[in-house]
């Protein structure tokens, strides 16, 4: 080919993708002076909030318990400037160009949503150390607590289930979808930020497990690797498109275990303290201190 058979292929390339029709529903009209979410800067805002609930592990790995303060309150101030950054960006892609808010409101209002997750933090401080001394005690190969924080996956995968979960109930739009599913890149752990999970946590190796959106998990309950906690149909509307909101995922009770490869599917109720064993297909209630295990077949 010759540079004016390459300048006659890019033109008709051009011209093809820039029809409408070949574009619907995958473009975004961008409105002047309205910043769309970054996964880089979401990225930053994960090791900063890292580093404020883990001190030492992540972020500035000098602090000790005479710095730590200062160092908390610098990745706090940090961590509040960008944060209102990316919830403006969820705001605005969210609102749109119908939306009548002005650009300065919308900066108000999710400068008051970050302050308000940020006063979270305490508490999901507390409960993520819940989930990592579960991991820690459940797991004879764990040498340390600091192991568990700087290795195991489920550490990292539920830390951003937290905190997304966290911006979910302030009603922040689109980023916190974006936070869970980065730890899903990260470790294969697949956590909708819509679920419900109480305290003590743990995901033992993790790698396939799916959490769906309308999920209740109760205190102390453990999940192995490849478990899915998943719907079991999904209803049409009259256009034959899935009705969305409905409660279509299961509820495990407190202490229950779910070893590898389980499939529990709709809106059943595992009981507490109920064991279902690996390899599994679930689709009715289990009823607490329940076993269920795979039925042998005589030769």
């Amino acid at each position: 080919m010759n540079t004016a058979d390459f300048t006659s292929i890019i033109t008709k390339t051009v011209d093809e993708l820039s029809k409408s029709e070949s574009y619907q529903n995958l473009f975004h009209q961008h409105k002047d002076g309205e910043p769309l979410p970054s996964s880089k800067i979401l990225y930053k805002v994960i090791e900063l909030l890292r580093s404020i609930l883990f001190p030492g592990y992540y972020g500035n790995s000098t602090v000790n318990s005479r710095t730590l303060k200062y160092h908390i309150g610098t990745n706090v101030e940090h961590l509040f400037d960008l944060l209102s950054d990316q919830i403006l960006a969820g705001i605005c892609f969210e609102k749109g160009k119908d939306c009548f808010e002005t650009i300065e409101t919308k900066r108000k209002t999710a400068s008051t949503l970050a302050a308000k997750f940020i006063a979270t933090l305490p508490s999901m401080r507390q409960i993520l150390s819940t989930d990592v001394k579960a991991a820690y005690d459940g797991d004879p190969a764990a040498k340390s607590i600091g192991e568990v924080i700087f290795c195991y996956p489920a550490i990292k995968a539920i830390s951003n289930y937290r905190i997304a979960h966290e911006l979910l109930r302030l009603d922040i739009p689109l980023i916190p979808r974006i936070i869970t599913e980065m730890a899903h890149s990260e470790t294969g752990i697949d956590i909708h930020p819509g679920a419900k999970i109480g305290s003590h946590f743990t995901i033992d190796h993790g790698t396939g497990v799916v959490i769906g959106e309308t999920c209740i998990i109760g205190n102390h309950v453990k999940l192995y690797q490849g478990v899915t906690l998943g719907a079991k149909s999904f209803p049409l509307n009259e256009e034959g498109q899935p009705i969305k909101g409905i409660l279509r995922h299961p509820i495990l009770e407190d202490f229950v275990i779910v070893y590898s490869n389980a499939t529990i599917l709709g809106r059943i109720t595992i009981g507490q303290g109920a064991v279902v064993g690996g390899n599994i297909w679930v689709t009715e209630d289990v009823p607490p201190n329940e076993r269920i295990v795979q039925v042998k077949k005589n030769d």
